[in-house]
């Protein structure tokens, strides 16, 4: 019979996102941040590829390229609600930028490495979660703006975005939202 960790189950039973509007100064420091980006990295990865980097985002890098984002959404036809909005996703203390960097391999597909990249995202957040700080992972302009994210945010030729992950300090309590229905979610295949 397993033995439960009972404390990690209650964990995983509570978790929520933060959203940005909800973090506020002060976020990990370096020391924190590399400790939660070890963690980070302890998910799957087939082949051992290591099919992901970061991109730390600290309060100056941030503040410099709010104002750039900006102007690249309005640049793009959007109006200046949807710039304003861009750009205030900017605001949380601390956003790492975790990039897709696929390795050729003859062993592990394209989408097996996309899944890793993914789950580093999931464990970053939920490291953070554990931690106490708030965060939570968007995209958005900045990360699916491939002109903006090869210019400003490091992404090189044949990487995605995978994701930003915000992390601060929780000003309140997230909002939930409706769960699945699991029973409708799961098909239990017969004998």
């Amino acid at each position: 019979m397993p033995t439960a960790n009972d404390a990690a189950l209650a964990f995983l039973a509570a978790r929520r996102s933060h959203p940005p509007k909800l973090l506020a100064a002060p976020g990990p420091d370096r020391e924190s941040l590399l400790r939660l980006l070890t963690l980070a990295a302890r998910v799957p990865d087939h082949g051992k590829l290591e099919p992901w980097r970061f991109v730390v985002l600290e309060r100056a890098a941030l503040d410099r390229l709010a104002p750039l984002l900006h102007a690249a959404v309005l640049r793009d036809g959007q109006d200046q609600a949807a710039a304003d909005k861009a750009a205030s996703a900017l605001a949380s203390p601390v956003v790492v930028a975790v990039i897709h960097t696929p390795v050729e391999s003859a062993k592990i597909p394209l989408w097996e490495q996309q899944l890793s990249t993914g789950a580093v995202c999931l464990s970053l957040v939920n490291a953070a979660l554990a931690e106490g700080w708030g965060a939570c992972w968007l995209t958005g302009f900045a990360a699916t703006n491939r002109d903006f994210a090869e210019a400003h945010l490091g992404l090189g030729h044949g990487e995605m975005m995978a994701g930003l992950i915000h992390i601060g300090s929780s000003t309140a309590a997230p909002p939930d939202r409706p769960r699945p229905d699991i029973a409708a979610k799961t098909t239990w295949l017969q004998p």
